[in-house]
């Protein structure tokens, strides 16, 4: 796996601890929660950083290489087409897929936003913009109206925004009983981010919103998004949901609430910024199912491998990456 980081400002200094940090939240192996895959993912910086660890202006090009292939888990799945995977789509766009796995349709190709995103996230601390993501449902176990709520009544209280231990395990609890049963199971992640002025976005076709919606979008077994009061908003009134202007203690103009999710218009106003994105089960699981082949021939696919019980546990960093990403594209 590998990339190319191209724009990052000149003359910033790499803390590449952060960035392994960040790389440890999302890499397999490291526990019965995720992939039983060793991968070690540590990148390679080909390019863009000086041998101080400063930033050249150029491009960064980076390189992970993969040490824990099983290639021969996917021989029986050349010529067959998977159901919720993206085998049949990629054949008909392209003529040609890559059935072994870690190819662009890939939960691998994750590791690369997650090394750009970690360069990305430090140069916003920098500018005291921090972003903070965390799993806030797996299956019917949800917490995060939990979580929303203190951020629309309270907007500026952080340390709200987490979760107990009994709450983190009653999910490794939910997730090993569908990986026990050869299941998977859907989840949550929910995303904060802090410290950014008032004023960016764009009118119509760069919406702050609407980007972060893309971004989030792409992330590999997304398949909802919703910022501010999101999917509850047709249950709450326009008296009730107004965000009223106030001058906050600072001196500065806030609202006393936050339905908005810290965007109005598709302009940053300001207040903390917040949104979830949903995940699908994953849809590899270790059940027969029944599919066709090239030819349309009926067949049986026969899972094997490591694959995630569920894969919003390590989607958690990759929310984080994407929205930093998004987030200093509009700033710089």
């Amino acid at each position: 796996m590998g990339g190319v980081i191209d724009g990052f400002p000149a003359g910033f200094r790499i803390n590449f601890d952060y960035i392994h940090s960040e790389i440890e939240k999302r890499k397999p192996g490291t526990s019965g929660l995720v992939s039983g895959r060793k991968e070690e993912d540590l990148p390679e910086f080909l390019s863009g950083i000086s041998q101080e660890g400063i930033t050249l202006g150029t491009p960064i090009g980076f390189i992970i290489r993969n040490s824990d292939c099983k290639s021969k888990d996917y021989e029986d799945l050349a010529e067959k087409f998977r159901p919720n995977h993206a085998d049949f789509t990629y054949y008909s766009r392209f003529g040609i897929r890559e059935h072994r796995g870690g190819g662009r349709a890939s939960a691998r190709e994750t590791v690369n936003w997650v090394i750009a995103g970690a360069l990305a996230s430090q140069w916003l601390e920098s500018k005291n913009i921090y972003i903070y993501s965390l799993l806030s449902a797996v299956g019917k176990i949800n917490f995060k109206d939990h979580l929303v709520r203190p951020l629309i009544s309270n907007p500026n209280r952080e340390e709200d925004f987490k979760l107990s231990e009994d709450i983190h395990k009653k999910y490794e609890e939910e997730i090993l009983k569908y990986k026990n049963s050869g299941n998977s199971i859907g989840g949550i992640v929910t995303c904060l981010v802090k410290g950014l002025e008032p004023g960016i976005g764009e009118p119509v076709f760069r919406k702050l919103h609407a980007a972060l919606a893309q971004s989030m979008m792409g992330i590999n077994g997304a398949k909802a998004f919703e910022y501010g009061s999101g999917f509850n908003s047709p249950e709450i009134s326009g008296v009730d949901s107004a965000d009223l202007f106030i001058r906050n203690s600072d001196g500065h103009i806030a609202t006393s609430t936050n339905y908005s999710g810290g965007i109005q218009g598709g302009i940053s106003n300001g207040m903390p910024i917040f949104f979830s994105v949903y995940f699908k089960p994953t849809p590899t699981v270790m059940r027969d199912f029944t599919s066709v082949d090239l030819t349309g021939e009926d067949v049986i696919i026969k899972n094997k491998g490591r694959h995630d019980p569920c894969i919003a546990v390590r989607a958690v960093p990759v929310v984080k990456a994407m929205t930093a990403l998004t987030i200093a594209d509009f700033l710089i």
